[in-house]
């Protein structure tokens, strides 16, 4: 399905990235869900995929809550601009790093969820008109949303399928 463009399209499409992703990972045996992946990738396992994808819900969440209250969000996070994203989900992989991926896979649902529930209080005009908040700059609260559901799981899903793939080829 291409990006959407409406309040259906974003809420079928982050659904179903989101649970074509976590099915991916349920059929993983629990042995391969902790193999680290290859050196040069910036997640090292699938648990610091989930935390980024957590997080990400975290921080969208936090620039909603600032920005509908008529603040100006600090936008990626406090301390980080957008150039610096490379610095932050460093950030981001060494807070989920001590956690079980059971755990962070639990707080990834939720935040998935109120992301979702996030979703369906808006219109298509709230969610899709370029320019409706301040906080949003140029762009569309949809545009935001996008990046951080369903954009966010596709990416998610290759990079994990990318690094088994490569797993396997190193183990034969």
């Amino acid at each position: 399905m291409p990006r959407p463009k409406s309040k259906t399209e974003l809420l079928l499409l982050s659904k179903e990235n989101f649970n074509k992703l976590l099915k991916f990972i349920d059929v993983i045996s629990k042995d391969k869900k902790a193999i680290e992946f290859p050196k040069g990738m910036l997640n090292r396992n699938i648990r610091d995929v989930l935390g980024h994808l957590h997080e990400w819900h975290l921080m969208f969440l936090d620039w909603y809550t600032q920005g509908m209250a008529g603040d100006s969000p600090e936008m990626p996070a406090k301390g980080y601009s957008w150039k610096d994203l490379p610095a932050l989900n460093r950030k981001i992989q060494k807070k989920y790093e001590n956690e079980s991926i059971e755990n962070v896979k639990a707080s990834l649902y939720d935040s998935f969820n109120n992301i979702y529930e996030t979703i369906g209080k808006h219109s298509d005009d709230e969610l899709f008109q370029k320019k409706r908040y301040h906080w949003t700059g140029s762009t569309s609260l949809g545009a935001y949303l996008v990046s951080a559901t369903s954009s966010h799981y596709a990416w998610a899903l290759k990079v994990i399928r990318k690094a088994i793939k490569a797993r396997n080829k190193q183990s034969n």
